[in-house]
């Protein structure tokens, strides 16, 4: 067993990068076991897909459903195998002592119960995240992207400006995949937009406010909406768009190719990393490499590149030696495939070119996922690490060192966020 360094990884503070922690669910005091599940990774094991808009609206449901055997039955007798699953139970198992057999029809009751009891107290979901080792998150609050979360998150977390909806905004009842109007936005930021040159402006103040707001990145999930292959901006085309409620379907493309250009054009002047969700979403539109046109394009531009792109994670490694303004965000790859996971590592500590391109989070809405993924992380980090010494491939202060890159400075530097 790779203990000593396993030991040494669970030292080190972390650094989130990702996280999807927001008010509305965060500092919800009503949330029960099977909330946990219904809020989690786990709930894509049931007949809702991650990219169908019923996701998103299963997250930020109102209604707290009591917790039943029959309801916690699917996931923990007939999904049991599957990872999101594990890594739950685990985490929930260990925050609340359930002990070695985990969730099981004899103690649920019993869990339920402590789950709810902790989350009456305000204090739970910090305590959770200081158990974790976390320092600092960073989280896309996508039911509201362009507010300033630190006086109800506090000071610990700071915040991404996911603009799906920007692309989107060639009308004002146009939404993006989590149901956000680009429109309505801006008209809360003060910004009246009339005009496509209008709405030009407006998106070179909001990003230019992004610091203000506590915003330390940009954000691209259009995986969920669209195929990420960002073509050239065609300003004619998309212009066509503008004030149409149902513009062709090459104009709504060339919208969104023009907006997302923009951001990233803006991102590189103001040195904003953006971060790309990439692989499981539409399936067939969020391989890596679409992405490569707009990476070229706009070199000046820090794109951190997530989620190991599964099933992708070869082709995004090539990318990532090939173009040296990409960085990778392990988040969420280690929850769908531990042991994919621990390969693609193996492999990226090998082709990256220096030390500073991995970083990781959790990408979790509710804080015992979270617990349980970082804990899950630092274990299969600390095992590849180790086996990398076994192999003869370095010494122990060189995992030592990438440990401490990948877990927080890493992370520290690339957002410039301080203590």
């Amino acid at each position: 067993m790779p203990g000593s360094m396993r030991e040494f990884v669970k030292t080190c503070d972390v650094v989130d990068v990702h996280e999807h922690h927001m008010p509305q669910i965060t500092l919800d005091r009503d949330v029960n076991l099977l909330r946990l599940f219904r809020q989690s990774y786990a709930a894509w094991t049931s007949d809702v897909l991650p990219s169908e808009p019923k996701a998103t609206g299963d997250i930020i449901s109102n209604t707290v459903q009591p917790t039943t055997w029959e309801a916690l039955s699917p996931y923990l007798e007939r999904s049991y195998s599957n990872a999101f699953v594990r890594n739950l139970v685990r985490g929930v198992s260990h925050l609340y002592e359930v002990g070695d057999h985990g969730i099981t029809r004899e103690n649920w009751e019993a869990v339920d119960a402590a789950v709810r009891a902790h989350h009456k107290d305000v204090k739970w979901p910090s305590e959770v995240i200081r158990r974790a080792g976390i320092k600092r998150i960073v989280t896309d609050s996508f039911l509201d992207p362009i507010s300033d979360l630190r006086p109800q998150l506090g000071d610990r977390y700071t915040a991404v400006l996911r603009f799906n909806a920007f692309a989107f905004g060639w009308h004002p009842e146009s939404l993006d995949h989590n149901g956000n109007s680009a429109h309505s936005m801006l008209a809360r930021l003060g910004m009246e937009v009339r005009t496509f040159d209008d709405y030009c402006t407006a998106i070179r103040e909001l990003v230019a406010g992004c610091r203000g707001r506590n915003q330390v990145a940009l954000k691209n999930a259009l995986a969920y909406d669209r195929d990420v292959n960002f073509d050239e901006p065609n300003e004619e085309l998309a212009r066509r768009a503008w004030g149409q409620l149902s513009p062709s379907a090459a104009e709504r493309k060339a919208f969104g190719d023009f907006v997302v250009d923009l951001f990233c054009q803006l991102a590189g002047e103001l040195d904003l990393p953006v971060q790309t969700h990439l692989g499981t979403a539409i399936l067939k539109g969020s391989h890596p490499l679409r992405m490569a046109g707009l990476i070229e394009r706009h070199p000046r531009t820090r794109f951190l590149l997530m989620h190991l792109a599964y099933p992708w994670s070869r082709d995004l490694l090539g990318m990532a030696f090939v173009y040296r303004n990409v960085w990778l965000d392990l988040c969420w790859s280690f929850l769908l495939s531990p042991s994919h996971f621990k390969l693609a590592f193996h492999e990226a500590i090998e082709v990256l070119p220096d030390h500073s391109r991995m970083m990781i989070g959790g990408d979790c809405v509710h804080v015992e996922e979270s617990y349980a993924a970082i804990e899950s992380a630092r274990n299969l980090i600390g095992d590849v690490l180790h086996e990398k010494i076994a192999d003869g491939y370095w010494h122990l202060r060189h995992a030592e060192r990438l440990a401490t890159r990948v877990l927080s400075e890493n992370a520290a530097e690339f957002f410039g966020l301080t203590s």
